[in-house]
């Protein structure tokens, strides 16, 4: 069995009588692009801070690569790539010296890698730190994060202040990553981007988490609303009575309802009528997410 790349038990942090997170089992394979998904002050940040020994637990443990964080930090460390949410940088360096640094401190260095993300990133690393803007600056901590080649990304919010196009460069970076065997874990609470770059995702709510699966399984399990226009009306009682539909309405010739899960019953029953149109929308990861929430909070 291949080790999980990410793995906590009973992972809590408590800052005096205010929560963090509580109780967080999470386990990420190799090769994953993993989105750590939930509103601010979910417990995102000090997930992924517990993850790198940045703080301590209250209780509970965290691994990566099969190391305790705790007992192997600092080798740990050399293997991840890290862009913190509200990042700071040294403002007097320019982007070069600041990734010297960096690769100083780690140890090794690639500079045509380091090159050649900068091209991808549109960013000039000749230029002072405290002469660029907010999203430059993420640039220039993405580049750093990403040149060292490491077997972990973990990334809090990474396309704060990016324009679109490169947040598109950016997730086909990450594509590259996964492609090569590598892990990518980020927090985000901008959902389309998610939804476009991962593999899974973890839902996080009031520090807890409410669930983990499969983009894909998400969407099989999700309600969709379906609209058919017919040439004639048709009789709504025998789209009622079918596997996984609810909320049959009809006005005039349209009909529409709430389907869980596959449509081919409703497609089936269509087909014996004649079919003028077909609307059917399927949920986006923002409409998942929102259930989600919902049904965590009836839970409660």
């Amino acid at each position: 069995m291949t080790e999980p790349v990410i793995r906590t038990r009973g992972l809590t942090k408590w800052y005096g009588r205010n929560r963090g997170i509580e109780g967080l089992d999470l386990e990420v394979g190799p090769g994953e692009i993993v989105g750590y998904l939930g509103p601010n002050g979910a417990g995102k940040t000090t997930t992924i801070r517990l993850l790198l020994d940045l703080i301590r637990p209250s209780r509970g443990s965290a691994e990566l690569f099969g190391l305790d964080v705790r007992r192997h930090g600092a080798d740990l460390r050399r293997r991840v790539g890290y862009l913190p949410g509200g990042l700071r940088l040294y403002e007097s360096l320019s982007g070069r010296e600041l990734l010297d640094y960096f690769g100083g401190l780690r140890g090794r260095r690639d500079r045509l890698l380091e090159a050649r993300l900068a091209k991808r990133l549109d960013l000039d690393l000749t230029r002072e730190i405290r002469s660029l803007s907010h999203g430059t600056k993420q640039k220039v901590g993405l580049v750093a994060a990403l040149a060292a080649a490491p077997d972990l990304l973990i990334l809090d919010e990474p396309t704060t202040g990016l324009d679109p196009l490169v947040q598109i460069e950016l997730f086909e970076l990450l594509t590259e990553v996964r492609g090569e065997g590598r892990t990518v874990f980020l927090s985000s609470h901008i959902l389309p981007e998610v939804e476009r770059a991962c593999d899974r995702v973890a839902f996080i709510r009031e520090g807890r988490l409410v669930a983990m699966e499969a983009i894909a399984a998400f969407k099989a399990r999700a309600v969709r609303r379906v609209e058919l226009q017919f040439a004639e009306p048709v009789p709504a009682g025998a789209f009622a009575g079918l596997p996984g539909v609810r909320d049959v309405a009809q006005d005039g010739t349209t009909l529409t309802c709430s389907v869980t899960g596959p449509v081919d019953a409703v497609v089936k029953e269509a087909a014996r009528h004649t079919v003028v149109a077909v609307t059917s929308a399927e949920p986006s990861l923002e409409d998942l997410f929102l259930a989600q929430y919902r049904e965590a909070a009836d839970a409660a």
